[in-house]
């Protein structure tokens, strides 16, 4: 386990929203995808991180006034997300994740979104570890959210 980089153990590829869609896209794409957390983007540049609670409190505080569906995706995420390179020892995310009580750390290099590193995807890699198995099951990802 000594020596285990980020890149070693994130997701690739992750799934984004832009800051300017619909908050309903990204709610959708969360729930069709069973994903907790989705990097918000400007271009290539991240610029937020948009998580299931965000979506949540939105829908709390949304009233006549602040309707849910007139919003964007830029106006719910927490800005500046915790990121980190691909190379970072993934002990010092894990300790810097729990410290800052998040759920995830983006991975960037040179400016672009490479992965993300959930504290679900730290669950399975800890079980991979414990039981000594290399298999996961696998995601459906629904047609409307691939390329």
């Amino acid at each position: 386990m000594r020596g285990l980089t980020i890149e070693s153990v994130m997701t690739p590829a992750p799934f984004t929203v832009s800051e300017d869609d619909p908050l309903t896209r990204a709610r959708t794409m969360m729930v069709h995808l069973r994903i907790h957390h989705v990097p918000v983007v400007n271009g290539n540049e991240v610029v937020g991180m948009l998580t299931d609670r965000d979506l949540h409190l939105v829908s709390y505080l949304a009233n006549d006034l602040l309707r849910e569906a007139d919003l964007v995706a830029g106006d719910a995420c927490v800005p500046d997300p915790y990121t980190v390179a691909p190379d970072t020892p993934l002990a010092d995310v894990l300790f810097e994740m729990g410290e800052r009580r998040i759920g995830s750390a983006l991975v960037v290099e040179k400016g672009r979104l490479v992965g993300i590193f959930t504290a679900h995807d730290a669950c399975t890699h800890l079980a991979r570890m414990l039981t000594g198995s290399e298999t996961v099951p696998g995601n459906f990802v629904p047609a409307e959210f691939c390329g």
